[in-house]
């Protein structure tokens, strides 16, 4: 992943910053749900839209029974995520995910298949997706994944931090990820669907971006409820406030239960709306998902062809 700004530094932990800061649950729903209705995106606009969405893909395998050879078949997939065929005929070159996600005795299989690519291999660790284990033994799982050439780590938080109101524990536990991470960019996963409510997504947001997190991220992809439309509103909101207060750009990532290509437009949309254009890169932007890709390929062809394909023919691996 290049860079093509500073990494956010973090701030010391500033408590006025978010304490007192209440959301609307209603209001952010209401917000949320206009969001699809909106902006249309039709034809070749939206081709090329799914195009990025491709590009800021975490393709992502964190199953029980992950092999090697199912890391290499999605690495493989990574490298080419759209058929030849489609992109020939849309004219682009060169198209990839935005990394390849992983547990972290899987990197050093991900790192040998995509060798002589860009494409970065993250690692999920600190016990995920509980992140219970014992803090210095999640902070040496982070070592472990970086030195095994992991180059993005998907940290989780300790959830009780935030329903407790244990903010300088939070911040401290986040920074202490972030200095054992090293070069390594840090995606704080705050499990969103466990924190009861926005405003504690808010709160936890920001104290994650306090603590120098490169990513705000919504989910595992584990608990009962993932990415939302609310949710994401609502990181996304922090996320401009800390920038407009410390001129630091974070990046988001929305994972769990994004499936199909109109998710993605919806998140782009998201983005586009709130954010702006620049944010809709993959260097600021990422979107955790396995079987999202087939989807998008598919709609792709569609786009080519004037048909729809069985969902075969857009196999992950």
């Amino acid at each position: 992943m290049t860079d093509h700004f500073p990494r956010p530094e973090g701030t010391p932990l500033t408590l006025d910053w978010f304490e007192g800061h209440e959301v609307n649950l209603s209001a952010a729903e209401r917000r949320a749900a206009t969001l699809p209705t909106r902006r249309t995106v039709k034809k070749e606009w939206q081709a090329a839209w799914l195009l990025r969405a491709v590009s800021c893909i975490d393709l992502t395998t964190l199953a029980g029974d992950d092999t090697e050879g199912r890391v290499n078949r999605l690495c493989a997939k990574a490298r080419a995520p759209v058929r030849a065929d489609l992109l020939e005929a849309l004219g682009v070159e060169g198209l990839t995910v935005g990394a390849v996600c992983v547990y972290p005795t899987m990197v050093p299989h991900a790192v040998r298949a995509l060798e002589g690519s860009d494409i970065p291999v993250a690692s999920v660790a600190t016990g995920f997706p509980a992140g219970l284990s014992p803090l210095p033994l999640r902070l040496a799982e982070i070592r472990y994944a970086v030195e095994a050439g992991a180059r993005e780590i998907d940290i989780v938080i300790t959830r009780e931090h935030v329903l407790k109101g244990e903010w300088a524990a939070l911040y401290d536990e986040l920074k202490a990820m972030r200095e054992a991470c090293g070069v390594a960019h840090m995606k704080a996963i705050l499990a969103t669907g466990d924190l009861k409510t926005l405003t504690n997504v808010y709160k936890a947001s920001m104290v994650a971006m306090q603590a120098g997190a490169d990513f705000i991220k919504t989910s595992t992809g584990k608990e009962d409820v993932n990415a939302t439309l609310p949710v994401s509103l609502t990181m996304v909101r922090a996320l401009r406030d800390y920038g407009e207060r410390t001129g630091q750009m974070v990046g988001f990532k929305p994972a769990g239960g994004l499936k199909t290509a109109k998710d993605a437009m919806n998140w782009l949309i998201l983005i586009k709306e709130e954010l702006g254009t620049r944010f809709m890169m993959p260097d600021l932007f990422r979107i955790g998902a396995s079987s999202l890709l087939g989807d998008i390929e598919r709609q792709l062809e569609h786009h080519v062809t004037g048909r729809y394909s069985a969902a075969n023919r857009h196999a992950l691996a």
